[in-house]
């Protein structure tokens, strides 16, 4: 069959050749080659389809193996199926549905055949898990372990021979580091007789056990690899209409045309050349997670990195960055060491370099569909990973191996005008509208310094782009940029790094506890604040965070009361007002047990806080 299909793809690349208008036998050659890749990669996504393996189902982490108590069966009779279980040292399922990541716990989901009923699964006792990310212990099942299903043979068997009994499992196989989903088709099945009485037991089931819940009932949705390849498609696809691949895009289609204007198999191998640069990134992305998974036991989490409130900002800033790109702010111009050799009919090299340029500059604003395809990836063993992961770089690759083959189709494209301008400024907008999801998801802390210094960044863009032209003298040109990269640079140090933790143990407004405190003669000191008052956070610093009056604080006993007044609708926007008399923030209140309370509404008053502390008791 695979010879067939590879004689069928160089006959294909012949024809194609003469439509293309190649001629020459080296010329054809290359043809041949190519579309005996293409061919390659056919059994190769057929051997990563997940095939049921009979009575048992294994791969590098698990093993499991189906057998059943009877060998012939009988109407009325009641047998079972019993399914054991090796996992790999470290690696766990799940045992309940409320601690699994997204519910994924260990799941069986048997088949019914019309001549038996299954019962509710039974298991083993499960062991105990501290799972790091909760921080709780969590019942787990690992190592060696064996289920029980019960079924009973209705009347219907009488008309059968034999009875097909399958069971596919469902759920995230997990270690101290990662999470993988079983994949897609996961099952075991077999068979058993039907006969006048029950053959003799291979097995008997367990005294003790303990019920699964909704274990054949609770059938969770999840998509083939089929499915999967063709998510992955879509998203490769839709990789050449990111906003970040738009600054090379320009330069390759010109050099197509180009390339189409000299000679017509010309543009199809400079597109061929194309293509590979793009499979040549996304064959890296595969080659870092079989790395990752071999020797370092973790995978290439795609949507791990939005965990981390560093990553997420950088992604937040760097939306920014490209929208002030779409509005013109600045531009990017490629080198025309790289433009110039694209364009003659010898540099494939340059070709390679540009298509991974352009995967590179797709993935950092691609589309959650993107995400989807890859995160499953990583869920599968390591052939079916490659495969998907190589298959978003075909979706990206075959727009321009199309467009190559067939130049004709380029004078069907839109001409360039106006559209094109209103269309990269809309994706601006959108790109600002990404940015502020991003930025949104932060920290509290995080999130407003973030947005000074996008807000400062954005001067430093537009300082680069709009104070230089391209009759500015190189030295004034090289002086602005580095006056405005420093600044970026020194900003950036400034407003990035995560706040540290507060030296004073900050309690929430409460008006019944402060009350209390000065009853009792304890002395109170009320800190007025807002997320939204600069010198409120420059107050933090400068005076609540020396360590001597931190200690001091601590030392005295002192009630320290953080009052946000940062919404209207705030018990402490009220008191502020209502109770203290003050107009507004910041301000920093101390009540000393039979003293007139010492106000401060200055920023730098950490001396004088620092006395009255010393003279309390």
């Amino acid at each position: 069959m695979i010879i067939v299909l590879f004689i069928m793809m160089i006959l294909i690349a012949d024809v194609t050749a003469v439509d293309l208008g190649i001629r020459t036998m080296d010329e054809r050659k290359y043809a041949r080659v190519s579309m005996f890749l293409c061919a390659l990669l056919i059994p190769c996504l057929i051997s990563a389809v997940p095939v049921c393996a009979g009575v048992q189902f294994a791969d590098d982490i698990l093993n499991i193996t189906l057998s059943t108590e009877h060998d012939v069966v009988s109407v009325d009779s009641v047998s079972a199926l019993k399914l054991h279980f090796e996992l790999k040292d470290k690696w766990h399922f799940y045992a309940s549905e409320e601690n699994a990541p997204g519910e994924m716990n260990l799941k069986l989901i048997t088949r019914e055949d019309e001549a038996i009923i299954f019962s509710q699964p039974l298991l083993p006792e499960s062991g105990k898990y501290f799972d790091k990310e909760t921080g709780k212990q969590v019942d787990v099942f690992s190592g060696e372990f064996d289920f029980y299903i019960p079924f009973t043979v209705n009347s219907k068997a009488a008309d059968k021979e034999t009875i097909e009994l399958k069971v596919s499992i469902d759920g995230a196989l997990c270690s101290d580091t990662q999470c993988r989903f079983m994949p897609a088709g996961a099952s075991v099945e077999t068979t058993v007789r039907a006969g006048d009485s029950l053959s003799e037991a291979k097995f008997n089931l367990p005294s003790v056990t303990v019920k699964q819940t909704d274990a054949t009932t609770d059938i969770r949705l999840s998509y083939s690899i089929w499915f999967a390849m063709v998510l992955a498609l879509i998203a490769g696809v839709t990789l050449n209409i990111m906003p970040c691949v738009w600054p090379v895009l320009p330069i390759i289609v010109l050099n197509v045309v180009d390339q189409a204007k000299k000679k017509q198999s010309g543009s199809f191998f400079m597109g061929l050349a194309f293509c590979a640069g793009i499979m040549l990134f996304f064959a890296g992305l595969a080659v870092a997670n079989i790395i990752l998974h071999l020797f370092y036991g973790v995978a290439l989490q795609w949507g791990d990195q939005f965990r981390n409130p560093s990553f997420v900002a950088a992604m937040g800033l760097l939306m920014v960055v490209l929208a002030l790109f779409m509005f013109d702010v600045f531009s990017v111009a490629v080198p025309s060491s790289i433009s110039s050799k694209a364009g003659n009919s010898g540099g494939f090299i340059s070709t390679i370099g540009m298509g991974a340029l352009a995967a590179i500059l797709s993935t950092p604003c691609s589309f959650g569909i993107l995400a989807a395809a890859f995160a499953w990836a990583q869920s599968q063993p390591l052939l079916p990973a490659t495969i998907v992961i190589m298959t978003i770089g075909v979706g990206m690759a075959v727009p321009y191996l199309i467009l190559t083959s067939m130049p004709s189709v380029l004078k069907k494209m839109p001409k360039p005008g106006k559209w094109m301008e209103l269309a990269k400024q809309t994706a601006g907008f959108i790109l600002l509208a990404i940015a502020v999801k991003l930025i949104a998801a932060l920290p509290d802390e995080r999130k407003m310094r973030v947005i000074y210094f996008a807000v400062l960044l954005s001067f430093c863009v537009w300082m680069w782009g709009s104070w230089v032209s391209f009759n500015t003298k190189k030295i004034k040109k090289y002086t602005i940029r580095i006056i405005a990269v420093s600044l970026a640079v020194w900003m950036g140090f400034l407003f990035l790094p995560s706040p540290k933790k507060s030296l004073v143990g900050w309690e929430k407004y409460d008006a019944q506890k402060i009350q209390t405190a000065i009853e009792d003669g304890r002395a109170v000191l009320i800190k007025f604040t807002a997320d939204w008052c600069l010198s409120c956070q420059t107050i933090e610093k400068i005076v609540y965070g020396r360590k001597d009056i931190a200690e001091l604080l601590e030392q005295k006993n002192v009630l320290v009361i953080k009052a946000d007044t940062t919404v209207k609708d705030y018990a402490a926007t009220k008191a502020l007002k209502e109770i203290y008399n003050e107009p507004g923030v910041p301000v920093s209140i101390l009540f000393v047990p039979g003293e007139e309370a010492l106000r401060w509404r200055q920023i730098s008053f950490g001396d004088s806080l620092k006395k009255a502390l010393e003279k309390l008791p």
